[in-house]
């Protein structure tokens, strides 16, 4: 089977975290969304949309890459995101968003991360050291797990 991860990390690099855990684990090709060519993400039997969770939404310009992609019917994707709540409905809007582009969404996945945005930044961020081992093993059995259903 042939995964693509494809992810937008901002300030942290904790979506990228996740991401890199993912693709080692399945030895997927891995790219920032702003390194894929729509018509290339084709050639892939799994798609993985990842994205660090911005005032309780996703990356706005991960959004728009999503629309920009050539129409799919069924096409097999995943979801996961990061966020200083870890809220699971996080990642079901972005699998939303990715159904009304086509994709047959077979996975979601979320885990907390280390946020000190805005009023978080004086009293020094919640989620210290997130992800951490657990999140990362978390995210490596979610992926084989989508991997070897199929």
């Amino acid at each position: 089977m042939k995964v693509l991860i494809t992810y937008n990390s901002v300030h942290r690099g904790n979506t990228e975290k996740i991401a890199k855990a993912m693709a080692s684990a399945i030895n997927a090709d891995i790219m920032k969304y702003d390194e894929v060519d729509g018509y290339n993400i084709l050639d892939y039997d799994l798609i993985g949309f990842g994205s660090g969770i911005y005032y309780g939404k996703s990356n706005k310009k991960l959004m728009e890459f999503i629309d920009s992609l050539p129409p799919v019917k069924n096409r097999k994707a995943f979801v996961f995101t990061t966020s200083g709540k870890g809220n699971p409905a996080y990642s079901s809007s972005l699998g939303e968003k990715i159904s009304a582009n086509g994709f047959k969404v077979i996975g979601e996945f979320s885990c907390k991360a280390f946020d000190a945005w805005g009023p978080l930044k004086l009293i020094g961020g919640i989620n210290k050291g997130r992800p951490n081992a657990q999140d990362i093993g978390d995210a490596e059995i979610f992926i084989k797990s989508l991997v070897n259903e199929e």
